[in-house]
This record gives C-alpha cells, structure tokens and sequence, in this order.
C-alpha cells in the first residue's frame, strides 16, 4: 500500500470516527456555533499531534532502538540510525509545532490559568529539544558516527551484533579513543535532549488525562 493510499485511509477512519460522536464538533459551547467548531477541532489536531509525537519518542527511544542494537551488526545499526533520526526528529518538531498551536490558540496566555502556562511551557520545552536535535544535535551526530566508522573499518571493527570491540581497539588507538570522546560527547546531549522532550510531552499527558471523562 503506498503512501497516498495510506493517508486517505487514516483520513476515511477520522471521518468515518466523527458518525459516532456526532456532538464532538459541537464541544466548546453552545453561542458560537462556528467558534466551538472551531475550538473542537483544535482540539483534536491537538490530541493526534501529540499523540503521535509522544508516540514516536516512546517507541524509537525505548523499543525500536534498543531492539535494532541488540540484532543488527552495529555499522549497519549506525547507519540506519544515521537515516531515521533526521526524519525521526521532523516528524516530531512538527507535532510539537502543531501541538503548541493548538493549545495556545485553544489557552490564550492572557486569559490562561497557571496550569494551562505550565502545560504550554512542556509543549515549548519538547519543541525546543525536538529541534535542537533536528538542526544541531542530530547532524553532528551523523557525521561524527561516518568519520568513526570509517576509522573503525580500518582497524577491523564494526561488524560485530551488540557487544563492541570498540573499547578494547580504543586502548591501542589514540586516534580512535579521540574519536569516541567526541562522539559520546554529542551522541549524550541529543539523547539528552530527546529523553527532556519525551519528559515534557509525557507531563503534558497527566494534564490531558485530567480533563478525560470516560
């Protein structure tokens, strides 16, 4: 199934999803027709951005990954990575975009309560974090971990599923144990970075799971 084909179908389940709550676009209140509307809908762009944010941060940094560096030789684990983290970190950053949007035209920040500052200052928190691993973090981190693979190409490394002889090759190689430094040093702020996002999306959901009444 391709891509198109996959869309219209997410959109025909949205559409199809609206039959069975027929009173969801008119949530918000009861003068402004147009207005309630309007604020439903926020509501739910709200809702899905987040959710496949939170979604996504959840299973690439604590399933995904840890599943591919466990059975896949660890250049081919590298380079992977090295393709879906930029990706991984758009798809993200717009979520979070979409998200602060949303809530804030939903809470404006004049007329909103500390709580809901609170809660917009999470979703800036993750945005911001999302981004600086899209534009900072996550290139740097690519092209340190090539000129790292090269090296250990040349001394034989690499090839290896899950345990490293990275370490053990570094002792004899000053230029290699260089190289780690570096990397590490990068590679641990955009976890950093990706784990504080994940946090503030994550204190941001005690907040939406507040306001449900199932």
């Amino acid at each position: 199934m391709g891509w198109a084909a996959r869309f219209l179908t997410a959109v025909s389940f949205l559409a199809v999803g609206l039959l069975f709550a027929p009173d969801a676009l008119r949530l918000g209140g009861s003068g402004d027709g147009n207005g309630a509307a309007a604020a439903a809908a926020a509501r739910l762009v709200h809702l899905l951005a987040f959710a496949t944010a939170s979604g996504a941060g959840l299973w690439v940094t604590f399933i995904g990954g840890i599943a591919m560096f466990k059975y896949l030789p660890r250049h081919q684990f590298g380079s992977l990575q090295g393709k879906m983290f930029p990706t991984y970190f758009m798809l993200i950053s717009v979520c979070s975009a979409i998200s602060v949007a949303a809530f804030a035209y939903l809470h404006p920040w004049k007329t909103a309560s500390t709580i809901e500052r609170y809660q917009l200052g999470f979703l800036l928190s993750a945005l911001g974090c999302n981004l600086s691993n899209l534009l900072v973090f996550t290139p740097m981190t690519v092209e340190m971990m090539m000129k790292r693979h090269k090296m250990e190409k040349d001394l034989g490394i690499g090839t290896e599923v899950g345990y490293s002889k990275n370490a053990e090759t570094a002792k004899m190689s000053p230029g290699l144990a260089a190289m780690n430094r570096k990397f590490g040093m990068i590679h641990g702020l955009s976890s950093l970075a990706n784990i504080m996002s994940f946090g503030s999306l994550s204190m941001h959901s005690w907040y939406l799971s507040s306001k449900l009444d199932l």
